[in-house]
């Protein structure tokens, strides 16, 4: 079991703040799908943390081990459904018993490459999944302000090399993008259809794009710093496949802050304004190249870690360059990135390497929680 540098080490030695941070949260019920995955188990325990009762609606956590098992994120939980979203009448059911004021929607198929492994199912799930909660949430009238998350990937790639903004064309080159810009076609026929203006429903409906995410409890294949992770801890080179793609790389914490501050905005009197899409990218210091994040990851990690690159012969194409226009979040709803990149691969290399040696999880995780919460905008 490899041991973790003394800088590193120091950042998780202390216990979170064990009074929760209530706010706006405290009470308010809550339904989220998704809730045992990677970013779905952050958001979890973040809503949990700040006195929200969380309905968790999700599939068994999609990796052995998992951030939603390794931090005990059901221990906070109001309920845990494990179902699919593909099944209306169980996730109807869930809706209706919950009853919830505000919806975060995060359940999904989340990657490119399984996209081209499964294209009918990456569709069914992220296209129709997103469908039936929708029509599940018509009939609830208890629902104030909803946050379908999709991804920067929905964008139809261009000519020029400007950063992508809410109201540029949708796209899709592959079935995983593909999919994404469709939940984003049904989502704003939904909302323009059912949940605007004279409808009725008291409902504000908004979506989220966010980019590449890193952070502690990944464990997903083909994701760049997992990857890294998994190949320094076995002793092994990581091997990257597109070393030269720039991503716009951010700890999870940062999107989830902006979904956290897009639901209050919805719940507001004049949530109506904020309806629609948002982006919530890094700042441009965070837009890097898949090589450079993995030799940064290398060179927290030490130990001898090494990084190869992997032939172009018979790779499945991803786009090259995708950087996000987050002005809109900036200005509107006063969110900005809090951590540089270098701090989010520090914290999630910290994390991966206390929980090599054991650590409490869910203490650990909840304390990056903390120091993000009292962090300054980077």
């Amino acid at each position: 079991m490899a041991g973790g540098s003394g800088s590193l080490e120091g950042m998780v030695t202390s216990l979170p703040e064990t009074t929760p941070r209530l706010g706006p949260w405290r009470g308010r019920s809550v339904f989220l799908t998704g809730h045992t995955g990677f970013k779905g188990s952050w958001l979890s325990l973040w809503l949990e943390r700040s006195g929200a009762a969380v309905h968790g609606y999700a599939l068994d956590p999609p990796t052995a081990p998992s951030l939603f098992e390794e931090a005990g994120v059901a221990d906070g939980l109001a309920s845990d459904v494990r179902a699919d979203v593909r099944d209306f009448e169980r996730l109807n059911a869930a809706v209706q018993a919950a009853r919830p004021e505000v919806v975060f929607h995060l359940a999904a198929q989340p990657l490119v490459l399984e996209g081209y492994r499964d294209p009918l199912g990456t569709l069914a799930v992220n296209v129709m999944g997103t469908a039936h909660l929708l029509e599940a949430l018509r009939a609830v009238d208890s629902v104030r302000a909803v946050v379908v998350v999709t991804t920067d990937k929905v964008y139809e790639e261009q000519a020029d090399a400007r950063p992508f903004r809410e109201g540029d064309r949708l796209g899709g080159p592959d079935p995983y993008s593909a999919s994404k810009a469709a939940a984003e076609l049904v989502t704003g026929a939904y909302r323009q259809g059912f949940f605007s203006g004279e409808t009725g429903h008291p409902a504000h409906v908004a979506t989220a794009r966010a980019g590449n995410v890193i952070g502690g409890g990944d464990w997903a294949a083909d994701r760049l710093v997992p990857d890294c992770l998994r190949a320094f801890a076995a002793g092994e080179p990581v091997r990257l496949r597109f070393p030269g793609a720039v991503r716009p790389w951010q700890h999870a914490l940062e999107p989830i802050a902006g979904y956290l501050a897009l639901a209050q905005v919805l719940l507001g009197d004049s949530g109506d304004r904020f309806e629609g899409p948002w982006n919530f990218g890094p700042a441009p210091a965070g837009e890097a190249t898949v090589g450079d994040v993995a030799a940064q990851t290398a060179g927290l990690w030490g130990d001898g870690a090494l990084v190869e690159h992997e032939s172009s012969a018979a790779r499945p194409p991803e786009a090259g360059l995708l950087q996000l226009d987050s002005s809109r979040a900036q200005t509107e709803l006063g969110w900005r990135p809090r951590w540089t990149l270098g701090q989010a691969l520090e914290r999630t290399v910290a994390w991966h390497r206390v929980w090599l040696r054991g650590a409490d999880m869910r203490a650990v995780t909840l304390q990056q929680i903390s120091e993000y919460e009292q962090a300054a905008p980077a």
